[in-house]
């Protein structure tokens, strides 16, 4: 049964080349389609995965109450002691933040400043592919700067660039499995404080780490109610509902998208389907011949549904890994509110793209396979 069957796929393909004006012309729609999906399936993933609350999280943010931008949040740092004092508080680290746009942006520039010392201890994640933690702690302006970041701008260990006001000197790339981390770039705390001219003392956030994620609701609690009659009270939530909430408008965004992301989905279907349909019209009399021969209903509805699979196999692979591709050399990164997340195409969404396609191409060609064994081989002979 695998043989006749791999022997009339090989008879699809022959024939759908038999007409190349018309099957390049079916692949690039097709391709199109697929690549407009890929894309806006990666878009949604990268969202998702930066917001997806999960049960090992145990990371709070504390914001100025009522405040929406990173400029507009000033806490002031004496705030570190008393947090990191209170019971359930493993860890936190005071963050300064400057953002060169605050609502959503494909072009967003961050620099955290984060005390040099405290880092790789709060976030013991963080790996350094090139450069040294030494060089980066000798340098007042010295950065280290997230993979995705180093690859859109073409930043490598020693080079120098300027953002949102701040100069600062390349002393590594890292690299970290928290998205947001791999877009911005880290600085010293007094040197961004400064460079910002916000002042010393003055920080945009703290980061807490709990004991157990079970502690989250309880600490932030705490959190608020000893700053609440402070003349800069705070906002304390768990990282992803923070990350959910600053990235407001790119999540309304995406789900934007998902009706482009559908439109194309139905456009591929209703191209193949036509591609298909053209190609078993254009066939009556070659059908009917090996219905003649001997070749059962089935192996006539096998042989257009391998034509239809191998147009949305084919045509899916060329759209997502130029999908792929695209996102990789342009670099897209979507930001707000200091918040920026890279568009990547992850391996599932790549398999996710081209195995929708190959099962377009297979239900698309259900009704020209009918249409295919229904008309009686005499009245297709005499056609």
């Amino acid at each position: 049964m695998i043989g006749p069957a791999f022997r009339l796929t090989l008879l699809a393909g022959k024939q759908l080349f038999r007409h190349r004006m018309r099957t390049t012309l079916t692949l690039m729609g097709i391709a199109a389609g697929m690549f407009l999906f890929t894309a806006v399936a990666s878009l949604q993933e990268s969202l998702e995965s930066a917001t997806r609350a999960d049960a090992t999280d145990s990371t709070l943010v504390v914001y100025r109450e009522n405040r929406f931008c990173p400029s507009t949040s000033r806490l002031p740092e004496y705030y570190l002691d008393e947090i990191r004092s209170l019971q359930g508080v493993r860890e936190v680290i005071p963050v300064k933040i400057a953002v060169n746009h605050c609502g959503a942006s494909l072009d967003v520039i961050t620099f955290r400043g984060v005390p040099p010392g405290d880092l790789m201890s709060y976030a013991p994640e963080i790996t350094l592919l090139s450069g040294t933690l030494a060089e980066w702690k000798a340098r007042d302006d010295g950065a280290l700067v997230g993979k995705f970041l180093a690859e859109k701008r073409g930043l490598h260990v020693g080079d120098v660039f300027e953002a949102v006001g701040v100069r600062v000197q390349v002393s590594g790339i890292l690299d970290s499995p928290l998205p947001q981390d791999n877009n911005v770039a880290y600085v010293h705390l007094p040197f961004l404080q400064q460079a910002s001219k916000s002042g010393l003392g003055i920080v945009t956030q703290f980061n807490v780490r709990v004991e157990t994620p079970e502690d989250l609701e309880q600490v932030s609690a705490v959190i608020d109610d000893r700053f609440r009659a402070e003349s800069e009270p705070t906002f304390t939530q768990p990282e992803k509902a923070f990350i959910a909430q600053t990235a407001r408008e790119l999540l309304d965004l995406a789900g934007f998208t998902r009706w482009i992301g559908l439109g194309a989905v139905a456009a591929v279907f209703l191209l193949v389907a036509n591609a298909v349909l053209l190609v078993v019209r254009g066939r009556v009399r070659e059908n009917a011949v090996l219905r003649t021969l001997g070749y059962p209903s089935g192996s006539i509805v096998w042989l257009v549904l391998s034509e239809g699979a191998l147009l949305g196999l084919f045509g899916g692979m060329i759209g997502a890994g130029g999908s792929m591709l695209a996102l990789q050399l342009r670099g897209i990164t979507m930001g707000s509110e200091g918040i920026a997340l890279a568009v990547r195409v992850q391996p599932e969404v790549l398999v996710q793209g081209v195995g929708l396609a190959l099962a377009l191409g297979l239900l698309a060609s259900l009704w020209p396979a009918v249409v295919a064994i229904r008309r009686p081989v005499v009245e297709s002979l005499r056609r």
